[in-house]
């Protein structure tokens, strides 16, 4: 069976020039899909909530349902890594209670490693984590858990201010321990420039060419889902969301025309058990013979 790479082996991708594929899944069948098709990293982001669970931000994702996702995609996908982000108000708290919380993430819900957004003010929390043994990977630019902070899901990185505050923030996180950086849409120029400046990996969702490898959401790599927005930094790999629409509605118009269930689709029975069934029917239902 194939094994999960380990942290070490992630860090010496970055050193031997050898891309992270990561990606995005929530669920059992999306798990499995993803690891026979080889990625190295499936994230169980705390974008279910956008996407599974119909929320319009991720800040109402509980960290239940972070735990209840992962079980679902550790069992589909047993000899992958499996990162999982700790979700709105689950950290920051002080690094005794952000420590449980991300433990229950890898003794419930079976994930190596958890993934928190944010810059150098996460030091402190990181550094618990990674002393007790928990691997962490860092989230810098566009975090969707402060959408409502920064304004809207931005691009980052536009100005020197940003920029300066972005680098040294993966140097911090760096510094604090993390084995990786998701960096979220930002500006190519300075993606490349964290990718050089740090000796983790990086990961771009929007962030161009210059990182150590890349994460794309499942369900926007196939559109899988009705009314998918196509997104720039997104490649569409297929249009699976169409097919089953398809597919449904041809379902529907068989049903309403009789059109299934067909014969071939029933369970007959037997001359002889047939009857059987007519004699028993005539003995319990009164029936004369």
């Amino acid at each position: 069976m194939k094994q999960a790479l380990t942290v070490p082996k992630i860090k010496a991708m970055k050193q031997a020039g050898k891309p992270i594929a990561m990606l995005t899944a929530y669920d059992f069948p999306s798990a499995k899909l993803a690891e026979e098709a080889g990625v190295d990293i499936i994230l169980v982001g705390d974008s279910l909530g956008n996407v599974v669970l119909g929320y319009d931000t991720t800040v109402p994702v509980t960290l239940e349902d972070m735990i209840y996702h992962t079980r679902s995609v550790v069992r589909g996908a047993p000899g992958t890594m499996i990162v999982t982000d700790m979700p709105f108000a689950t950290y920051r708290l002080g690094p005794e209670e952000t420590l449980r919380n991300a433990a229950r993430l890898l003794r419930e819900g079976g994930a190596h490693a958890v993934k928190m957004e944010g810059g150098a003010d996460l030091a402190e929390e990181i550094r618990r984590l990674t002393a007790a043994g928990i691997p962490v990977i860092g989230h810098l630019g566009l975090t969707p858990q402060s959408v409502h902070t920064i304004g809207g899901y931005k691009v980052q990185g536009k100005d020197r201010h940003e920029a300066e505050k972005l680098l040294d923030d993966a140097k911090a996180l760096e510094q604090a321990g993390v084995f990786g950086i998701v960096l979220e849409l930002v500006t190519e120029p300075l993606a490349a420039a964290v990718t050089k400046s740090v000796g983790v990996p990086t990961i771009g969702i929007g962030a161009g060419r210059g990182c150590d490898g890349q994460v794309l959401v499942y369900h926007d790599l196939i559109r899988y889902g009705s009314g998918i927005r196509d997104k720039r930094f997104v490649k569409t790999y297929a249009d699976v969301g169409e097919t089953i629409r398809q597919a449904i509605s041809a379902y529907v118009n068989d049903v309403k025309t009789l059109g299934f269930p067909e014969e071939k689709h029933g369970f007959p029975l037997d001359e002889a058990s047939a009857k059987e069934m007519a004699l028993a029917s005539r003995l319990y239902g009164g029936e004369n013979p």
